[in-house]
């Protein structure tokens, strides 16, 4: 796709379709931003639009609640190593292998969406949390600089520490807001964040905002479970899309 005016309603009906999910579910803007704009553009310049519209939607989510200090400490180790997993492996998403790439977010977004409708259960236990939260934290940064995505394995492994709700909401506002300044700050040093890229990613705040108000305000009459059930299943067969093509390409 060549054509600018183009380019430009894909970017903004994005962003109001990743909105709207986040107002449902409460989750899955990046996904689903990443997701459907690298249909059309490198992985990398997708990730780079959704920075703005990620931090913006995350840190007030991350503020949204009374347990911001508490968490921060707990998830200290977490954040950090997650930061550091970004910075090592930007170069496999602004590398030259942009095939590479695009496989390595088809499969992970289809082993993301096949998880989650899986819905298991688990629990971490109190004794284990001391070294699982800086491995969890750099393998999903890894994930993360390799792909832009980054949700796995962070956003089972907070829902598996015990949280309360609001806690948990909090707690992946938190990791999702470190996360995406990691992912900037990497692309920034690898110049694939520049004022041209900053300056749309600004411009997507709207579209976004305005898919979270909607999804909010329709929440209510839908029913959340089956909405989450189709979103995963179109997630997966989006990413089995992207998979095959890069597979087919190479």
């Amino acid at each position: 796709m060549s054509d600018p005016l183009a380019i430009t309603a894909l970017i903004a009906l994005t962003f109001v379709a990743a909105g709207f999910v986040k107002g449902v579910v409460g989750m899955g803007l990046p996904t689903v931003a990443i997701g459907v704009l690298s249909l059309v553009m490198a992985p990398a310049s997708a990730a780079a639009l959704l920075i703005a519209p990620s931090l913006v939607t995350n840190v007030w989510q991350s503020f949204a609640g009374a347990k911001f200090t508490t968490l921060v400490r707990r998830l200290a180790s977490m954040l950090l190593t997650a930061v550091i997993g970004t910075l090592l492996s930007i170069d496999v998403l602004t590398g030259s292998s942009a095939s590479l790439a695009s496989g390595a977010l088809g499969a992970l977004l289809a082993l993301y969406g096949v998880f989650a409708l899986a819905a298991r259960r688990f629990s971490v236990p109190a004794n284990a949390e001391r070294w699982l939260s800086p491995l969890v934290g750099l393998m999903t940064g890894l994930i993360a600089g390799a792909t832009g995505l980054f949700a796995i394995p962070a956003v089972p492994y907070l829902s598996a520490l015990g949280l309360a709700k609001d806690e948990l909401v909090q707690a992946l506002g938190l990791f999702f807001s470190v996360s995406t300044l990691a992912l900037a700050a990497a692309l920034a040093l690898t110049g694939k964040y520049q004022w041209v890229t900053a300056g749309t990613s600004l411009l997507a705040i709207g579209p976004a905002l305005l898919g979270m108000v909607i999804g909010q305000r329709v929440r209510d009459r839908l029913e959340p479970e089956a909405f989450r059930r189709w979103f995963f299943v179109g997630l997966s067969a989006l990413g089995v899309y992207m998979l095959a093509r890069a597979l087919l390409r190479s």
